[in-house]
């Protein structure tokens, strides 16, 4: 099967890259970069990428399609509404017509109540994606934890400071994963038909923490236990908005709003992509690899 992953050098697409390939796929990366000459790499920039009249030189080849396309903060053209919904939208619908299998990348945690735009361009992407006819599979990963990962590495370094402040309001849990079963579960999902079972997805890990918890998991052992400092949530939210603003950390005023409610999976079907018990984030190498060779149960 040969895959276009759209993203495909970003945190979570460069997993899909991995796992696919090491299923046997075919696989072309969709990046914002040109590559002149390169066969493996397509260039997509997703705020040219409209209508779906766009797309068909882009998908000429392929099978299937994973978009793992997503940004944190606008820059210029580079919009929330141009890349989480227009873009996405057009894609699902060039995807219908060709009849290729499309993996749509979202978030768990979604609410159409918040007051984020990139929370509220993620629903309408969802929404865009779901209505286009196309075979698709939307995926709600809750918090990636894995190497590469932009807020994956700052909350690790956060981990290990002798203090942790956190928002006084986030008391949503989390049910972290690692972007190596993401990847693999992406993988698997492009080679089974879209069925209606598949079509809306949720994953999550094994552990399901809030934000002080989950710090205090990832924390190394050989460090004592941090100090946790519960900030006013009018603070936290300040802070938010100055994050976007100088675009500084992955802490924004989005992530602010998800802290605030659980991003747990309903279902988790994790484990049954997997064929097998998820990795567990924060716990050591020999615990997850013993996990790993046991079997799944997938009653």
């Amino acid at each position: 099967m040969r895959v276009l992953v759209l993203g495909g050098r970003g945190f979570i697409g460069r997993h899909a890259v991995d796992a696919l390939i090491a299923r046997g796929h075919d696989v072309v990366v969709g990046t914002r970069l040109e590559l002149p000459g390169d066969p493996r790499v397509r260039q997509a920039v997703f705020e040219r990428l409209a209508r779906p009249a766009h797309w068909y030189p882009l998908l000429r080849g392929m099978d299937a399609v994973v978009n793992a396309v997503g940004i944190l903060r606008e820059r210029g053209g580079e919009t929330y509404d141009a890349v989480h919904h227009r873009a996405p939208g057009a894609l699902a619908r060039a995807c219908a017509y060709s009849g290729l299998r499309l993996v749509h990348v979202s978030a768990l945690g979604l609410r159409a109540s918040a007051r984020s735009r990139f929370i509220l361009s993620k629903i309408a992407g969802e929404r865009a994606v779901a209505a286009s006819g196309s075979r698709c599979s939307i995926v709600r990963p809750s918090l990636v934890d894995g190497e590469g990962g932009f807020g994956a590495r700052w909350i690790r370094w956060f981990s290990r400071w002798p203090v942790h402040f956190v928002p006084a309001n986030a008391s949503g849990r989390i049910a972290a994963l690692d972007a190596r079963d993401l990847g693999e579960a992406i993988a698997v999902l492009c080679e089974k038909p879209a069925t209606r079972e598949l079509q809306e997805i949720e994953l999550g890990g094994t552990e399901r923490r809030t934000m002080g918890a989950y710090l205090a998991a990832l924390r190394p052992a050989d460090l004592f236990p941090a100090l946790r400092v519960p900030v006013p949530g009018w603070t936290a939210r300040v802070l938010s908005h100055l994050c976007d603003l100088a675009d500084f950390s992955p802490f924004s005023f989005g992530h602010f709003e998800l802290l605030q409610h659980d991003n747990v999976p309903r279902e988790n079907l994790l484990p049954v992509l997997l064929g097998r018990p998820p990795r567990t984030v924060g716990s050591s190498p020999v615990a997850n690899d013993r996990r790993m060779r046991q079997p799944a149960a997938l009653a």
